[in-house]
Parts: C-alpha cells; sequence; structure tokens
C-alpha cells in the first residue's frame, strides 16, 4: 500500500496528513479528521449531501480524491460558522424550515453559500437551478428555497453591520 503525504488547510487549520492516493476527500475529512457534517449519501454525485468548499468553490467530495486538496483550502459545513455562532445561512435554514431530517442540509448549505458569494441576491430559478445537484427526500424544497433567500437576507445585513463598524472605527 502506497502513501502520500499532503497539506491542506482544513476549516481554518493546517493539515499534515498521510493518505493512500485512491482515498475519497469525504473519507478522509469524516473517517480522518472527524468532520461528520460531511455526509456520504450515495456515493455517485448524484445528491450532494457530501458538499464541501474547495478555495471557495462547492464541489461534491465524493467525486475528488483527498490527494487532490494538497496545498488547497477546504470549509465544511463545521467551518463556516464563527466564535460558535452559526453562520447566518444556518440561521435562516433553521428558522425558515429548511431541513427536516437534516442529511442533505450541509450539501445544500454550502452549496448555497457558494451561490450566495457569487450573487449576493439571487432570483428563486437561479436558486433552483444551484441547488439542482441536492436531493431532499423529505421537502418539497420551497422551505430550502425560502431559507435561501432569506439566508441571503441575513447575509446583506452582517456585511453591512460589519461595514459600519469598520467606519466607527
Amino acid at each position: 500500500m502506497r502513501i502520500v503525504k499532503i497539506r491542506t488547510r482544513v476549516n481554518g487549520k493546517d493539515i499534515q496528513s498521510e493518505v493512500e492516493p485512491r482515498e475519497l476527500l469525504v473519507h478522509f475529512l469524516r473517517e480522518n479528521l472527524g468532520l461528520t457534517g460531511v455526509h456520504i449519501g450515495c456515493d455517485t454525485s448524484n445528491c450532494g449531501a457530501c458538499t464541501v468548499l474547495v478555495d471557495g468553490k462547492a464541489v461534491k467530495s465524493c467525486t475528488m480524491l483527498a490527494v487532490q486538496v494538497d496545498g488547497r483550502e477546504v470549509t465544511t459545513i463545521e467551518g463556516i460558522s464563527k466564535n460558535d455562532e452559526l453562520h447566518p445561512l444556518q440561521k435562516a435554514f433553521l428558522e425558515k424550515h429548511g431541513l427536516q431530517c437534516g442529511y442533505c442540509t450541509s450539501g445544500m448549505i454550502l452549496t448555497s453559500y457558494w451561490l450566495l458569494k457569487n450573487n449576493k441576491n439571487p432570483t428563486e430559478e437561479e436558486i433552483r437551478k444551484n441547488l439542482s445537484g441536492n436531493l431532499c427526500r423529505c421537502t418539497g424544497y420551497q422551505s430550502i428555497i425560502e431559507s435561501v433567500k432569506y439566508g441571503a437576507q441575513l447575509m446583506m445585513k452582517e456585511k453591512e453591520k460589519e461595514e459600519q463598524q469598520i467606519e466607527v472605527r
């Protein structure tokens, strides 16, 4: 068995590890790093439950090898909150009932996070298109769409608040 050394940054922490060249990123994150917010749903890239951010872009971690994140930055659902406070998008999913069993939720949130970083105020059609690679078996998706819309509003308010704090200084 061949082992490869990798260096990566996961949720803001520098990580050095040894992995098998064929180890999937989803397994590395869950089993080696204990980041169980990354879910294994289908192993075929259909469901999106394993979605993480790699260098800021939403990717399905069951389609990447751990060696492919060598020298790159990975963010999981555990990494988007600050100071033990939920990210506005996480709050929105709670408040607007965008989750039921929760299995798809981390993938839905990270996919939406990527969308909202690139499009501050997406239309419902843009949200639906963005989430088309994420499956939920519990909802009719309307609560998820509403959660993303509300999350966009909360993120804009948070950004305005941060900008006001900077001006005061």
